[in-house]
């Protein structure tokens, strides 16, 4: 007969669905964006953004399937996307909750791993992202299972897990490359057997998905990609100046402290709890080694790579970095209290919990306000942010009576307006569109902040109409005599988003 789980952490699955559901759904532009790709796939439209344009322009194709299922038994076309985001969000979330328990357990840690667990319940930078529909929740359950998994020698449960991360995101190759090539070690020290039901399961899924890609896009690379790298002017330690900050604060300590003092202490503290923290499961669990390492590797890639960082772009490597520093201070009071002789278990309990439960916890509940300024008026985090996206919302609605069937709309951000106009999209980023791609990199004069409409992508494609915050064309587009012969400003929506006077809606004049 089976034990039944400690009742904690009956407790941490719950206090995790309960952080997403009664914020609610705070959709996030770039989740519409999957939002309907699902909604074509159910309208007989196939895997494209704009109907009759092969385009890949998401990097989530596994999600995307994801919600076109869930929609086909729940409206079709009309399904409550957003909602099913959430719940199945929400899900992920609980149970990745659990498995840093059971992470921690078998490292025996299994205090850090409870902790761990209920951390991440509250964890703006996971509740955020659930919320917010994005596949965000859905890969680390599928990255934190895979290393469970491996670490528990079933490597056929762990490779199919790792597949369908990579088919969640391709940056699971992160975590993947370091699995793989610890595994080809073990197998060339004798220690254990290549199968090929292994093998099946790491590649059948993504052979399949890639040979489809190719045949449907011309390319098993999300257009996304490049498109990303070409439009964003960022400087070159951008990314890692951002990485560096989000290590230094993996409990959100400068809520209390403010940044300089949160980020010059986390920088001190954190990689040396973690270094201990390393040694000590090395010591436990050689199998772990993939997952100690993956987080400092996620660094050095993404800093590397220096894509512009999104703030979803935080998230995947902190359960393993917020698991080993609470092993490490786990380890270190052990330590210390031997070294002081200290005999009441009372006392060492109290401190243990307080260390490494109530205080991180009580930081990152100073990350949550109970009555946003926007939106839902619900308890959420402070920085599950989504204005811009209910500016966008009535953008969409004020342009839609304006456009006929065939029309099509330019926009920087396409989520909100792409779902809610059903237009034709002119990508202006290029992400869904590759022509734009041709326009980038544009004159460096014409950007205010890291990103800058091309003016001669509007004249070129002569969208019906473009909707853009005023700092994206300040110093290009709203300076170009041949975009203001051809469009007239039809609204201006205030708003200081990114310092912009406002955002624009612009109409081509009738010919």
């Amino acid at each position: 007969m089976k034990r039944s789980l400690p009742w904690y952490v009956y407790l941490i699955f719950i206090l995790t669905l309960a952080a997403r559901l009664i914020p609610g759904a705070r959709t996030i532009d770039d989740a519409y964006i999957t939002f309907r790709y699902a909604r074509n796939i159910l309208a007989g439209n196939g895997f494209v953004y704009n109907p009759g344009e092969a385009v890949m322009g998401t990097t989530t194709p596994l999600y995307t399937l994801l919600m076109a299922g869930l929609g086909l038994v729940s409206g079709g076309v009309e399904a409550p996307f957003a909602v099913l985001a959430l719940i199945v969000n929400a899900l992920a979330d609980a149970l990745t909750a659990v498995l840093l328990w059971r992470i921690g357990k078998k490292w025996q840690q299994e205090m850090a791993g409870a902790a761990a667990g209920l951390l991440w319940a509250l964890l703006p930078y996971s509740v955020t992202f659930a919320i917010g529909g994005l596949e965000t929740s859905v890969y680390i359950l599928l990255l934190t299972g895979c290393a469970y998994f491996y670490i528990n020698e079933r490597i056929a449960p762990a490779a199919l897990l790792g597949s369908l991360a990579l088919l969640t995101r391709p940056d699971a190759l992160i975590l993947l490359g370091l699995i793989a090539l610890d595994h080809l070690i073990r197998i060339l020290r004798g220690e254990q057997k290549l199968r090929w039901l292994d093998l099946a399961a790491l590649l059948v899924l993504p052979i399949i998905w890639y040979t489809f890609a190719t045949l449907q896009f011309g390319s098993p690379i999300p257009h996304s990609v490049q498109a990303k790298l070409g439009a964003y002017q960022l400087d070159a330690t951008e990314g890692l100046v951002r990485l560096i900050q989000h290590y230094a604060t993996p409990f959100m300590a400068q809520e209390w402290f403010g940044p300089l003092l949160a980020i010059v202490a986390g920088l001190l503290i954190y990689p040396a709890l973690y270094a201990i923290g390393a040694i000590k499961i090395w010591k436990t669990e050689r199998r772990s080694l993939p997952w100690l390492l993956y987080s400092w590797l996620y660094l050095a890639v993404f800093a590397l790579a220096n894509p512009l960082i999104f703030r979803w772009y935080l998230t995947p490597p902190l359960p393993a970095y917020i698991l080993i520093i609470l092993v490490g201070l786990a380890s270190f009071l052990q330590e210390l209290w031997g070294k002081l002789k200290v005999q009441s278990r009372v006392l060492k309990t109290g401190i243990n919990l307080t260390l490494l439960l109530i205080l991180p916890f009580a930081s990152l509940l100073s990350a949550w306000t109970v009555k946003p300024d926007h939106g839902l008026m619900r308890p959420a985090p402070k920085m599950a942010w989504y204005q811009l996206e209910l500016l966008y919302r009535q953008a969409a609605e004020d342009v839609k009576p304006l456009l006929e069937p065939g029309d099509t709309l330019a926009a920087g951000d396409v989520g909100v307006l792409g779902f809610f106009t059903g237009a034709l999209i002119l990508d202006t980023v290029g992400l869904n569109s590759p022509q734009a791609s041709e326009y980038y990199p544009t004159d460096p004069e014409f950007y205010v902040t890291n990103y800058a409409i091309a003016p001669d992508l509007i004249i070129d494609q002569q969208p019906e109409v473009v909707v853009f915050l005023e700092v994206y064309g300040r110093l290009g587009l709203l300076q170009d005599q041949r975009f203001l012969a051809h469009y007239h400003l039809y609204e201006k929506l205030p708003t200081n988003i990114y310092g912009s006077d406002g955002m624009l809606i612009y109409v081509r004049n009738s010919s």
